[in-house]
């Protein structure tokens, strides 16, 4: 993924700052650590960057998380009943298990999304080259 760098897609999908992408914006990795799905560092302790702009900022991704609930709900439906040709009972539970296993994976997607929005990926200034 490295390859990415610098782009929006890197950011969004790393969950890096999105104006330096050396490191992550939240304070634990792993989104499945339900106490801190959510729980983010103040500041970008590489480029300095404040994550939340204002207060209730992150409100604003409940509204990017419907979208990418209904992507994750969506390409599950595509699968299961298309691909598999199961019935629409066991698509239906398919689609509720895997919007509850995935709930942690859009939260973090969709705040990602969001900060991304508002925030652009900035290149380092490499010194000057003596000639």
């Amino acid at each position: 993924m490295k390859f990415l760098k610098g782009t929006k897609v890197y950011s969004i999908f790393t969950g890096n700052c999105p104006v330096c992408q050396n490191e992550s914006m939240y304070t634990v990795l792993n989104p499945y650590k339900v106490n801190s799905t959510l729980t983010m560092n103040e500041r970008c302790s590489h480029c300095n960057t404040k994550y939340k702009i204002e207060p209730s900022f992150f409100f604003g991704a409940m509204y990017v998380s419907y979208p990418v609930g209904i992507f994750f709900g969506g390409t599950t439906f595509f699968i299961s009943y298309f691909l598999l040709h199961l019935s629409l009972a066991v698509c239906y539970f398919l689609i509720v298990s895997v919007m509850v296993i995935a709930l942690p994976i859009i939260l973090r997607l969709s705040r990602n999304i969001w900060i991304n929005l508002f925030m652009n990926y900035k290149k380092p200034k490499t010194a000057a080259i003596k000639k």
